[in-house]
């Protein structure tokens, strides 16, 4: 059986008589092209299966409407609340978004950025892998002259906007909220420090620590990918300590689940003996036994911002790309996993 003939402009116009000219400009919703023509070419256009080419419409506009987004992993309802909303704001302005994950991996980050790129998207909006450190790829993007908005995870070094929460001080906030429940041997699942949120993460833990005279122990500070599996791994270790933990923070809510299944395994009371407290807000956090604290990050807001970011950039294109910050204030949401002193 021989492959079935793509649906093309000219075809759409032969059915219509008009000229492709007029078919491409009705599916642009140019201005000069009577609304009439532009349902007439729509139906036709729907009932032949027409796919537009948007990578020959770049080529040949400049423009293909498309944006593309790169995120760790969709499994996050943070992510894909954040892509939500990035989508619903675009697709009022005319842009469809084209959805990449990295699996948290640079290589396929890497290749994410060079699909996008050779689709001719109009722009990249991205929340790096946790294995990023080159940061060549994201250059490539801005050397190329398309817009480059990061959220959630960036570098600073790469001066473009940025929508994400006040890391440091969210962290500084759970570590105070601990010490309010009288715990005092404070451990931390951190993400990896050289990815800058989870570095001011540590950071806040760290200087919370200060603040509190509590003892600064590295043994409790554990960097990892933040999986579940990491959780779980991590918080093994911990127990396996000569002195064991009475709370534990975890950098990401992934981490805080495997971490209360290996509490819960070995029957150690949560919050009683060991509290626990999260990072995302993740939609799992409020349905378990006990449910997790956890830092609400605002994903709604940060997917609209980081949205408008960009069109903003499309709308002003000489305005000179310097680092546009915007940073959230999150709120800590407490639930029964930490909830020792319940008022």
């Amino acid at each position: 059986m021989g492959t079935k003939k793509k649906t093309t402009i000219k075809d759409i116009a032969n059915v219509l008589g008009i000229t492709p000219s007029a078919v491409s400009r009705a599916l642009s919703n140019h201005s000069r092209i009577s609304d009439k023509t532009k349902i007439a070419v729509r139906q036709v256009a729907e009932n032949l299966n027409y796919q537009p080419n948007h990578l020959a419409t770049a080529l040949r506009t400049g423009k293909s409407n498309l944006v593309g987004v790169i995120i760790p992993r969709n499994n996050s309802s943070f992510f894909s609340s954040v892509v939500e909303n990035i989508e619903k704001v675009l697709n009022k302005e005319g842009y469809n978004i084209i959805i990449t994950q990295s699996y948290e991996s640079y290589e396929k980050e890497c290749n994410n950025i060079d699909s996008l790129l050779y689709t001719q998207v109009d722009g990249v909006i991205a929340s790096m892998a946790n294995e990023t450190k080159d940061l060549s790829f994201y250059e490539k993007i801005k050397s190329k002259g398309v817009p480059l908005v990061l959220f959630d995870r960036g570098e600073d070094d790469l001066n473009v906007d940025y929508v994400g929460i006040d890391d440091y001080l969210s962290s500084f906030n759970v570590v105070e909220h601990l010490y309010a429940q009288n715990c005092r041997r404070i451990a931390h699942i951190a993400g990896f420090s050289h990815t800058r949120i989870y570095e001011n993460r540590i950071k806040g833990y760290r200087d919370a620590l200060k603040k509190f005279d509590l003892p600064i122990e590295e043994s409790l500070i554990i960097e990892s990918n933040l999986s579940m599996e990491d959780g779980r791994e991590v918080m093994k270790q911990l127990l396996d300590l000569p002195e064991m933990p009475d709370a534990v923070f975890a950098a990401g809510d992934y981490a805080a689940l495997g971490a209360l299944q290996v509490l819960l395994e070995n029957d150690i009371k949560v919050p009683e003996e060991i509290a626990l407290v999260g990072f995302s807000n993740e939609s799992f956090t409020y349905y378990g036994k006990p449910a997790i604290t956890s830092i609400n990050q605002h994903s709604e807001k940060i997917g609209k911002l980081a949205a408008e970011a960009f069109l903003n950039r499309i709308k002003n294109p000489t305005k000179k790309v310097s680092l546009n910050k915007i940073n959230l204030k999150a709120e800590l949401i407490v639930r029964a996993s930490s909830n020792k002193i319940k008022k």
